[in-house]
């Protein structure tokens, strides 16, 4: 008889699974970390959900197919798997926060990439330090039609604004950027559903410190109406 495993655990687990996953264009490759990650991902998903067991295992075969088609299929059902698992023992767990250590700034961009890349309406940057890094590290990763809306301080507006009058130019983006004084932290708001809180600086997440994505969700009433009140009241930047 397995033993029991903590839902944190396997949440660590899973968040490790997704960082590490092969790339499709060496998945099909049978190398030992391809193997080793395979094998780890069968026993990981089947602890979290026995009762799929059989449909995991056809994925993993679907996904290690000499056939390119077949083994992206079995890619992306693995990928979709995977997330639902996180998802769903965030919400068993209460685990809303994803923690970046010191110098894994990759690991940071990754975790505001999906984020990004999931909206498919609006999102708001709050951010007192936005600058042209910023907008090509993570506006490029935007769906087309999403509209973007920034708030930012003048700090960094001689970077700022043209980078974003480039990438409206080239892209057609729907962006609009407002400056107030009044703000301190960050915040990433997504499709006015989702509130994400970041402890550091959206350009240098992980880059000189630890550092913290947290969602908000029983105050995001609350701060979305505060945020919407100082978007309001903000002075409007010619782009």
């Amino acid at each position: 008889m397995k033993k029991e495993i903590s839902s944190e655990r396997l949440l660590a687990e899973i968040d490790d699974l997704i960082r590490n996953m092969p790339q499709r264009a060496t998945i099909r490759h049978e190398t030992p970390e391809n193997l080793s990650w395979f094998g780890r991902t069968t026993a990981v998903l089947e602890r979290w959900a026995p009762t799929k067991m059989g449909f995991i295992r056809l994925a993993i075969g679907r996904a290690q197919s000499r056939f390119a088609n077949t083994a992206t299929d079995g890619l992306k059902t693995l990928q979709t798997l995977l997330h639902e698992a996180r998802y769903d023992l965030m919400m068993d767990t209460g685990n809303t926060s994803i923690a970046i250590a010191h110098g894994m700034v990759f690991d940071y961009f990754d975790e505001i990439r999906k984020i990004v890349e999931g909206a498919s309406q609006e999102l708001i940057f709050i951010d007192p330090y936005l600058d042209a890094e910023f907008v090509s590290r993570y506006l490029t990763h935007i769906k087309p039609g999403v509209k973007i809306r920034l708030l930012t301080s003048d700090n960094k507006l001689a970077t700022l604004i043209p980078a974003v009058k480039a990438l409206i130019g080239q892209e057609q983006a729907d962006v609009e950027l407002r400056t107030t004084s009044k703000i301190h932290d960050r915040y990433l708001f997504v499709d006015r559903t989702a509130c994400h809180q970041s402890g550091a600086s959206f350009k240098d997440g992980g880059k000189s410190a630890p550092t913290t994505i947290s969602q908000i969700i029983d105050a995001y009433d609350a701060m979305a109406q505060t945020y919407e009140t100082l978007w309001n009241g903000g002075k409007i930047e010619a782009l």
